[in-house]
């Protein structure tokens, strides 16, 4: 599984800042930040996956660097891929996982009940 080391640190150093708490699971090709039990941001080898509101989906995806997600042909509204040329600096990666990390607590955890 080959994700970028570099920005799984660089998400983790902002992450920190706000949560002391945060689960990191490799699946989807890379480490997936799990906040709340709920998937927040993923890093690959070059880009990131950021779980954002969905009412913020259409604007997002005009952004650059941005991408939509799509699993199996379906497109999955609140979920989006950015480059990591649109990431260089630490504000720009900071939008994104601000992004994630403010609809987290609204978002619907997909951890099974026991």
């Amino acid at each position: 599984m080959a994700y970028n080391e570099k920005m799984v640190d660089r998400v983790r150093e902002i992450i920190a800042l706000i949560y002391d708490n945060v689960e990191e699971k490799k699946m989807f090709s890379g480490m997936c930040f799990m906040v709340n039990d709920k998937m927040c941001v993923g890093v690959r080898a070059d880009d990131i996956m950021a779980r954002i509101d969905p009412e913020m989906f259409e604007a997002a995806i005009k952004k650059e660097g941005c991408m939509p997600m799509e699993m199996k042909g379906k497109l999955m509204k609140g979920f989006v891929f950015v480059n990591e040329e649109a990431l260089k600096t630490t504000k720009q990666l900071n939008y994104w996982v601000q992004l994630a990390l403010e609809y987290n607590p609204t978002a619907k955890s997909s951890k099974k009940k026991k």
